[in-house]
């Protein structure tokens, strides 16, 4: 019979089961301490400590202790939040995870992560979690909801705020193009399609809402002004467009910098007739009988030319407004306006004299991003995406909801 020894030690929280035999087998069985707080907020660990973290309220980060061989440190997603909320871990000073000095995530929800020292060489290491890695160089196309229009010879609905960063092509009101996004790996980033402002039969109106990714946000397209409303056309990504009729009614709205042009002032002049809300690419007109939409903006990020941010066209007694080409709606005479076309952004066409018809509502936004095909975009739930490849670039556009995109 084999002489065996058995000794047991409780050592930085591990219980050590050494078995002296002929095998020389050796096995170690974890002692973790609970800490019974959640943790809702950066912290520090302690080895040999288990933690519920908890990120329903946005991203920690856990900064992890110097460790020794055979140290562990348990980490559990106390709300399951973590593919939303993305938990970081960062190493003490010179110390490293999976072998590299690096910052690393993870973004699975419900997850259990068990961080184990190796050695200085490899540091921590565990299971579910992810290096991040910069990725420079994406491209985006952010165009917020249109304004929505009103009754009675109401202005046309401002376009969408509109914001690109491709191919050197303009942002809206005449803005350059911007600088493309540097989005790391395995964190998600919100992605929000602002729906169009909806028509209204009273005398008010509604602004567009806005689309959002990650860092940019482009604002919700101007209400229409009223005929015979105490307010005009309203500011958004571009301005809506003045109701008919002298005073503050007739007032055109103020577009953004760098997203959208103004809104055309409405008048009487016994037309009654209201101003065409501004576009991406132009101001809204106030001349003729009603005031046509400003015009939109092209943009080649999905692979081909498409024009998207058109201001909505005016109602009038007649003659009402066109709408601004990439979207926009025409306006109305004896009938209602037409809306915005989905995904464009484009504004609202204003109702006829007197309110006939129903007014029209902004169309919806739209969000692009173009990047390496060295990556793949993952959309969370709540997003409606699809994704195409042109060249060595994925082109992932996202059409309606809100969620997050992670890059992996």
């Amino acid at each position: 019979m084999a002489l065996t020894k058995l000794t047991q030690n409780l050592i930085d929280g591990t219980l050590v089961t050494s078995v002296n035999s002929l095998t020389g087998a050796v096995t170690l069985e974890t002692g973790t301490d609970w800490i019974n707080t959640i943790q809702t907020s950066n912290f520090t660990a302690v080895a040999g400590k288990g933690y519920f973290v908890d990120t329903t309220s946005g991203g920690i980060t856990i900064t992890l202790p110097a460790g020794t061989v055979g140290n562990e440190v348990i980490i559990q997603d106390y709300a399951r939040t973590f593919d939303t909320n993305v938990l970081t871990l960062t190493a003490n000073g010179s110390e490293k995870i999976q072998a590299s000095t690096d910052d690393f995530v993870c973004s699975t929800a419900n997850a259990r992560i068990t961080l184990l020292y190796q050695s200085a060489t490899q540091g921590w290491t565990s299971q579910n979690i992810n290096q991040i890695t910069p990725v420079s160089g994406i491209n985006f196309l952010v165009i917020a909801g249109g304004g929505g229009a009103s009754r009675d010879n109401g202005g046309g609905g401002g376009a969408g705020g509109y914001r690109n960063s491709y191919n050197s092509e303009t942002s809206g009101g005449g803005g350059s193009a911007e600088t493309a996004l540097t989005l790391n790996t395995y964190t998600p980033y919100t992605v929000t399609i602002g729906a169009g402002g909806a028509g209204t039969t009273g005398y008010t109106s509604a602004n567009g809402n806005d689309s959002v990714l990650s860092t940019i946000t482009s604002l919700g397209g101007g209400g229409g002004g009223t005929r015979n409303g105490s307010t005009g056309g309203l500011t958004g990504g571009s301005g809506g467009g003045g109701g008919a009729i002298s005073g503050a009614g007739a007032t055109a709205g103020t577009g953004t910098a760098n997203q959208g042009y103004d809104g055309g002032a409405g008048a009487d002049g016994g037309s009654y007739r209201g101003g065409g809300g501004g576009g991406a690419g132009g101001a809204g007109s106030s001349s003729g009988s009603g005031g046509d939409g400003g015009s939109g903006v092209a943009a080649t990020i999905t692979g081909s030319s498409v024009t998207r941010g058109g201001g909505g066209g005016a109602g009038a007694n007649s003659s009402a407004g066109s709408g601004g080409s990439g979207g926009g709606g025409a306006g109305g005479t004896s009938a209602g306006g037409y809306g915005g076309t989905i995904n464009s952004g484009g504004g609202a066409g204003g109702s006829g004299n007197y309110g006939q018809g129903a007014p029209g509502s902004g169309g919806s936004g739209l969000v692009v991003m173009r990047y390496s095909n060295a990556y793949t975009a993952t959309a969370s739930a709540g997003l409606t995406a699809s994704t195409t490849t042109s060249g060595s670039d994925k082109i992932t556009t996202f059409t309606a909801g809100t969620g997050t995109v992670q890059l992996t």
